[in-house]
Order: structure tokens, then C-alpha cells, then sequence
């Protein structure tokens, strides 16, 4: 099997790996579910995956090189920091709004991160990363001037923490508030604090 053929058959199993996890959480999702939604052989799913935790680990790494490759881009751009906060921020909006499967997956991981060292591994590094990226950003804002002084690491924490709220609205009801909107007022929210002059926020 060429190299091309093993990288569209491992996605397709994942993507019906997540499906299965949103559709059951993960305590109740079984492989054979994994087999139905994939419509592979059950041979083929374990050529790939021995396990549920192995397969469900591994949607992990394929979720966070994706993300990765455009995470990476936002932070290198050529852009001032608050223009790359905003970027951050309609990224995730978009991702959402495209297909909003993978944030409720992540309540799924935060449950197993409590439970398995292997999870919480692996989360831990990917936060701890996600984290170090926010903080270039804030480092970058404060160094231009365009930020005030103000404590890197505590704003880098509440900047990643509201931005996993949107995990909120595949959990609860929402009132009538969409995605877009919340998150729009929080990118300004955070804005407004971060910048030395209220009328400095791009538009």
C-alpha cells in the first residue's frame, strides 16, 4: 500500500473515530462503531490501531498538526501583535463554524486527561505549546509598545482559557448567542485591556 493510500485510509478512520466519540463519549465508543461509521474492514481499523486508547491518542496528534500548520503562520505573519490576536481568535471561530465536532471532542479529552497519565501527557504538552505561542504574541505586543506592561504569562493563560470557552457551546445552550458573537466580543474585550490606547484596535 503506497504512502498516499495509508494517509487517506488513517484519516478516514479517524474522522469517523471523532464522529463516534461525539456521537457516545468515549467510555461507550467501541471500535466496532469505529469499523461501521469508517465503512473499512474491522482488519483494516486494527492494521492501523490495536486499540481504542492507541486510535483515540493518535486523533490527538492528528487534530494538533493541523491546527499546528496554521497556528504556526498567524505567529510568524508579518502582522502587529494585536492584528495576530485577532487572527487567533477568527481562526477558531472559523474552525468552529465549519465543523464544530472536533471542540466537542476536547470535553471528551479533558474528562481522560483526569482519568489516564497518557492523556494528560499528551494535553498537557499540546496547552503547554498552544500556551508558548500566545505568549510570543503578548512578548512581541509589549516589546513594539503596542501593549502595556503588563505580566506575560497570567495574560497568555486567561487569552488560551476564553478561547477554550467556545468548548462551552457544544455542551450547553447557548441563549441565543452565537459563536461568532462571543467570541467577537471577547477578541475586543481582551483588546481593550491589552492595548496602551483603547482607539489603537484594528478594525
Amino acid at each position: 500500500m503506497n504512502e498516499s493510500l495509508q494517509t487517506q485510509r488513517k484519516e478516514q478512520i479517524l474522522d469517523a473515530a471523532l464522529h463516534v466519540l461525539v456521537q457516545n463519549g468515549y467510555e461507550q465508543a467501541r471500535m466496532d462503531d469505529v469499523v461501521q461509521s469508517s465503512n473499512l474492514s474491522k482488519g483494516a481499523i486494527y492494521w492501523y490501531y490495536k486499540s481504542k486508547k492507541e486510535m483515540y491518542l493518535d486523533l490527538v496528534n492528528f487534530w494538533v498538526m493541523r491546527y499546528s500548520v496554521i497556528l504556526n503562520h498567524i505567529v510568524e505573519e508579518e502582522a502587529s501583535p494585536s492584528r495576530q490576536l485577532k487572527d487567533l481568535f477568527q481562526f477558531f471561530i472559523d474552525q468552529y463554524e465549519t465543523d464544530p465536532q472536533p471542540f466537542a471532542a476536547l470535553t471528551e479529552f479533558w474528562s481522560m486527561a483526569q482519568k489516564d497519565d497518557e492523556f494528560n501527557t499528551k494535553l498537557q504538552k499540546v496547552y503547554t505549546h498552544f500556551l508558548e505561542l500566545i505568549e510570543d504574541i503578548i512578548q512581541r505586543g509589549v516589546q513594539s509598545g503596542e501593549f502595556k506592561k503588563l505580566d506575560i504569562r497570567m495574560t497568555a493563560l486567561s487569552i488560551m482559557v476564553n478561547i477554550e470557552s467556545i468548548n462551552w457551546f457544544t455542551i450547553f445552550e447557548a441563549h441565543g448567542v452565537s459563536v461568532t458573537e462571543y467570541m467577537e466580543t471577547i477578541t475586543d474585550f481582551i483588546l481593550s485591556g491589552l492595548l496602551k490606547k483603547h482607539e489603537e484596535i484594528l478594525t
